[in-house]
């Protein structure tokens, strides 16, 4: 038989805590290892013959302290049971004495086994304890279980897919989808056929063997197949999971629907594109009449010419002039209309006298190119609310592209019906070139154009079919553009709400008529644009009136003391003190007090005509001048009669 010593030596040896409990309810300590005393900061002296819960009592103070009450449930257990009882690792903290003699509690977790101990007659002589200090383990499960929880959670609340794939990305072992891409909960070993394009998976393959080899972040922007069967764009992020030896033992990722941004991105480079191609067809267009100005002006200093020459060649001045203010026009135009600085002079209006007057107003360019014109106007007295310009402008633009891209000896009409949303519907038709579908989605925006030639035949700045849009939505209209293709002509359409029925219709504008020769009178001009001042004088001088020129606005104020002008033509960007003090010290000298101060500047916006006005002008004039309303104000300006002039 072993000695008794050989058990004493186990029992206080074992590296879990043990000790033995009497049979009673107050569960006396009989004996204690040494594991448990150093697990307890205990002396045996202290613990033997005590109550174990005494010596281990539960914390008054915390309400989830239930160590006490489910050991004395165990141990009960045992003793009406006879058979051994386990508890899991239970929250039971202990009395801890500080240094400063103060006890606190410590938080502690046990697991633990009480077994009962039978003497030779089957009496219960006590109950083995043991138990073993598993506060670590239960602490760094927990942790474990928060930061999953924080996972999961992170997981949930974001936007992106998240997915796993095996170390070689052969198989993709678990995809949440966020409803842009099918779920995969099991392992899928065809999902680069089932989720990637093909023309993708090259770059793919690159991208995942080159993050394979140096065990890098897996990064990539590729198309993918949504979970709608649609194709989008994603961008693809994946780390390596790595083992204690470095080995991958797995890769999970994240992917975001950047399909938007790409569409937003190929929309940037596409207006690049489209502004790069305005600019060169500006450049163009500017260049074209400046080569016969420049060719003009040679002539006119290099030759003796006659009367018909010098006629000849000022008329193509002229006529290139007006070409080049006519794009500046444009240009202007549709800067106020989209950012909306026009305002409508509405009024009731005749449909098919405005179809008249911009059919007027393209004829020229329609005989040139010998189109057909079919008219087909709505019934007598149709009305619209609407700027008679503006509208005359929306139709004559429609008509003049229409002519510009349909070939010589085409045909083009002009229609008008009342739909059933009793809107009056223009339909502009050519059988010209037309267009593909994709320009025809994008017709009104600007400086939209198909692609020409070098030599860009048809001419213009992409302007036209936006202001367009611009002016019929002012309206509270709706334009639309559609072809059969190319070649195969288009069809402009411009629909206008009907007003109300009108019991009488408007009576119709007064024409205008040409201003008569104005009277001679006295004018000053003053800018320090030597060509463009002299070449103003020798106009006015031309129409008999006499003339001083300034380029400097203080020469201006000792000129106007002297020469008295009846009518002043002054310039904006004035060295030294600009037109518009100048034009306010005019206004203050005796002498020009009541002279009509006219601005001839290139500044042409509608805040400028403002602030211009308020310095004290009574006209505005955006250079180049219109040369017959210039002529129309001096016919107006009747300070001294002709007969006085010196």
């Amino acid at each position: 038989m072993l000695p008794a010593t050989l058990f004493e030596s186990a029992f206080n040896s074992s590296p879990f805590g043990h000790y033995l409990l009497s049979p009673t309810p107050d569960a006396i300590i009989l004996a204690v290892n040494d594991a448990f005393l150093k697990a307890s900061s205990r002396t045996r002296e202290e613990l033997v013959g005590v109550s174990l819960f005494q010596a281990f009592p539960a914390n008054p103070d915390d309400p989830d302290d239930t160590g006490e009450a489910d050991l004395r449930a165990s141990l009960d257990k045992v003793r009406a049971t006879g058979l051994p009882d386990t508890l899991p690792a239970v929250r039971y903290p202990i009395p801890v004495v500080l240094p400063n003699g103060q006890t606190v509690f410590e938080e502690r977790f046990w697991t633990s086994t009480s077994t009962p101990i039978f003497g030779p007659g089957g009496e219960l002589v006590c109950i083995s304890h043991s138990n073993s200090d598993v506060t670590a383990q239960v602490r760094s499960e927990a942790a474990v279980r928060e930061s999953e929880k924080r996972f999961r959670a992170l997981t949930n609340a974001t936007a992106e897919v998240i997915y796993r794939m095996s170390p070689d990305w052969t198989q993709l072992r678990h995809l949440e989808g966020r409803g842009f891409l099918k779920d995969t909960a099991d392992t899928n070993r065809f999902w680069l056929e089932e989720y990637i394009p093909p023309e993708d998976h090259g770059r793919l393959h690159q991208a995942i063997a080159r993050a394979i080899r140096d065990g890098s972040v897996f990064e990539l922007e590729h198309r993918v197949r949504r979970a709608d069967g649609s194709f989008g764009w994603t961008q693809s992020r994946a780390v390596p999971m790595v083992d204690a030896s470095g080995a991958i033992y797995e890769w999970i990722g994240a992917a975001s629907d950047i399909t938007e941004r790409k569409a937003a991105e190929e929309k940037l480079r596409e207006a690049d594109r489209r502004k790069d191609e305005f600019l060169a067809m500006l450049a163009h267009e500017l260049r074209n009449p400046l080569a016969p100005i420049g060719a003009a002006a040679e002539l006119l200093q290099r030759m003796k010419l006659d009367e018909t020459i010098i006629k000849r060649t000022s008329q193509i001045i002229g006529r290139q002039v007006g070409h080049m203010t006519g794009l500046i026009d444009d240009l202007l135009d549709v800067s106020r209309v989209t950012r909306g600085l026009v305002e409508l002079d509405t009024e009731p209006l005749d449909v098919g006298a405005v179809l008249h007057e911009a059919v007027e107003q393209v004829m020229p360019l329609i005989q040139a190119r010998r189109h057909d014109l079919a008219l087909r106007l709505p019934p007598a007295g149709t009305l619209v609310a609407g700027d008679r310009k503006r509208l005359v402008q929306v139709i004559a633009n429609l008509l003049n592209n229409a002519a510009k891209y349909t070939p010589e000896d085409g045909r083009l009409e002009v229609t008008s019906t009342v739909d059933a949303e009793r809107r009056l519907c223009v339909h502009v038709l050519d059988n010209g070139i037309g267009m593909a579908p994709e320009l025809a989605a994008r017709a009104f925006e600007l400086f939209a154009q198909a692609e020409r030639s070098s030599d860009r035949s048809s001419g213009g700045l992409g302007l036209g079919l936006a202001l367009v849009k611009s002016l019929v939505e002012l309206h509270g209209g709706t334009v639309s553009c559609d072809s059969a293709g190319q070649g195969r002509g288009s069809r402009f359409s411009v629909c206008l709400p009907l007003p109300e029925p009108q019991t009488a219709a408007t009576p119709p504008r007064a024409e205008l008529h040409s201003p008569a020769q104005p009277e001679p009178l006295r004018v000053m001009v003053v800018d320090d644009n030597v060509d463009a001042a002299v070449t103003l004088s020798m106009l006015l001088e031309s129409g008999g009136h006499r003339v001083a020129v300034e380029h400097d606005a203080l020469r201006a104020l000792d000129c106007a003391r002297q020469f008295r002008p009846q009518a002043c033509l002054l310039d904006i960007g004035l060295p030294g003190i600009d037109g518009l003090e100048l034009a306010r010290r005019l206004r203050a000298l005796p002498e020009t007090a009541e002279a009509m101060l006219v601005a001839v500047t290139g500044y042409g916006q509608a805040r400028d005509r403002d602030q211009i006005l308020a310095a004290g002008f009574d006209h505005h004039l955006v250079k180049p001048i219109d040369t017959g309303r210039l002529y129309a104000l001096l016919g107006a300006c009747c300070h001294t009669p002709a007969a006085s002039v010196s």
